[in-house]
């Protein structure tokens, strides 16, 4: 007996449910592990902006499925693209800064002046393509 997989009302088929009996938890991660980006508001900020490619590679996979003209899912692949190479570079951005900021422990003053530099940086990383 075979089953049939669940389709939308569209007639699409629908990812088949994980099977959640065993959940992938988080390995703790010691305070001093300088691999883990640790400010908070750049990883909520970076999971956003996956979350959004996401979404645009689903709507890829939408176009595909609906027989769209190639040269408009090329763009969207080229927009997909872009946004996980700015996301990567701003991840790389904040582990930079962060690593900066915990070796040489600037004080206030210096810190705007890391924060501006590392901007600057960013820009000119973007630049490159």
């Amino acid at each position: 007996m075979s089953e049939t997989a669940p389709r939308s009302s569209s007639g699409r088929q629908l990812p088949q449910a994980r099977n959640l009996a065993f959940p992938c938890k988080p390995l703790p991660v010691p305070a001093h592990d300088p691999s883990v980006l640790h400010d908070e508001g750049a990883r909520s900020e970076i999971l956003n902006r996956l979350r959004r490619a996401e979404g645009q590679l689903r709507g890829i996979q939408r176009m595909i499925e609906d027989g769209e003209h190639c040269l408009k899912i090329g763009q969207q692949f080229a927009a997909v693209r872009k946004a996980l190479d700015s996301t990567y570079l701003r991840m790389t951005v904040c582990f930079m800064e962060q690593e900066l900021q915990s070796r040489l422990a600037p004080g206030e003053e210096k810190k705007a002046e890391l924060t501006a530099m590392m901007k600057d940086m960013e820009t000119l990383l973007a630049r490159m393509g």
